[in-house]
C-alpha cells in the first residue's frame, strides 16, 4: 500500500471527510446503493447502473470502482472519493480528467444515499473536489452535466456558480433525454464561507497532473 500515492489523500469540509475509495469503504458504499439512491420511477444517471437486479447491484458496484481505481494514470483518471459524515459513508464524489497535463480541466459526478439527501451534503462535497482541483491541482475549468429533470443536481451547480455550456441528447431507459452541460472556472466559482482542509496531496501530484511537485 505504500506504493499507492492516493492512500493518504484527505479532503475535509466542516461536516464531511472525503477519501479516495478503499475496499472497506466500498463495502459500505455497496450497502448504501442497495438501500436506494433514487425513486424507482426516475433515472438521474447517464449509465443506468442502478437498474441492475438487486442480487447483482452490490458486486457490480464493487467491480466498477475497482476497475476505475486500477486505471488511474496522468492521461486519464477518475478518483472516487468516499464521502463520510460522522464516520459513515453517505455517498461518493468523483473527480476525473482526460489529458490533464495538456487541458488542465476536470469533470465531476456524484451520488448520495437516498436517506441522506436534502441536507446540503451534495453542495458541500462537490465544492470540496472543485476547490481541490482549482487550488491544489491547478485546474482551469470544472465540467459537469445533468438531465434537465434532475433539479437537485442543477441546484448544486447554481449554488457553486456553474454556467450552462450546451446540451446533448442520449437514450435513457429506451427514450430520448436531454442533458445540460455545465462549466465553472476559478473566476466564476462561488466559494463557500468555509476553507477546505487538504492533506496528503504532494505524493499524488505526479499521478494526477503528470508534474512533479515544486521544491
Amino acid at each position: 500500500m505504500d506504493h499507492w500515492p492516493l492512500r493518504e489523500l484527505v479532503l475535509r469540509t466542516p461536516r464531511l471527510e472525503l477519501r479516495p475509495d478503499d475496499d472497506e469503504g466500498l463495502a459500505e458504499l455497496a450497502d448504501l446503493a442497495l438501500d436506494g439512491i433514487h425513486p424507482p420511477d426516475r433515472m438521474p444517471f447517464g449509465v443506468e447502473w442502478t437498474d441492475a437486479p438487486r442480487e447483482r447491484l452490490g458486486i457490480n458496484t464493487l467491480q466498477h470502482y475497482w476497475q476505475v481505481r486500477s486505471a488511474v494514470s496522468p492521461r486519464r483518471w477518475t478518483v472516487n472519493f468516499l464521502v463520510r459524515l460522522d464516520g459513515r459513508v453517505v455517498g461518493v464524489q468523483s473527480l476525473g480528467a482526460d489529458e490533464f497535463p495538456v487541458l488542465d480541466e476536470v469533470t465531476t459526478g456524484s451520488w448520495i444515499g437516498l436517506r441522506h439527501q436534502g441536507g446540503g451534503i451534495g453542495t458541500e462535497m462537490r465544492a470540496a473536489v472543485v476547490l481541490f482541483a482549482f487550488d491544489h491541482l491547478g485546474a482551469v475549468a470544472a465540467r459537469s452535466s445533468a438531465f434537465v429533470d434532475n433539479p437537485a443536481s442543477h441546484a448544486v451547480s447554481r449554488k457553486l456558480g456553474y454556467r450552462p455550456d450546451g446540451t446533448f441528447r442520449q437514450v435513457r431507459r429506451g427514450e430520448p433525454a436531454e442533458q445540460i452541460r455545465l462549466l465553472v472556472t476559478p473566476e466564476t466559482l462561488r466559494r463557500p464561507a468555509w476553507n477546505l482542509k487538504v492533506s496528503g496531496v504532494t505524493p499524488c501530484l505526479p499521478l494526477l497532473t503528470g508534474r512533479e511537485p515544486a521544491e
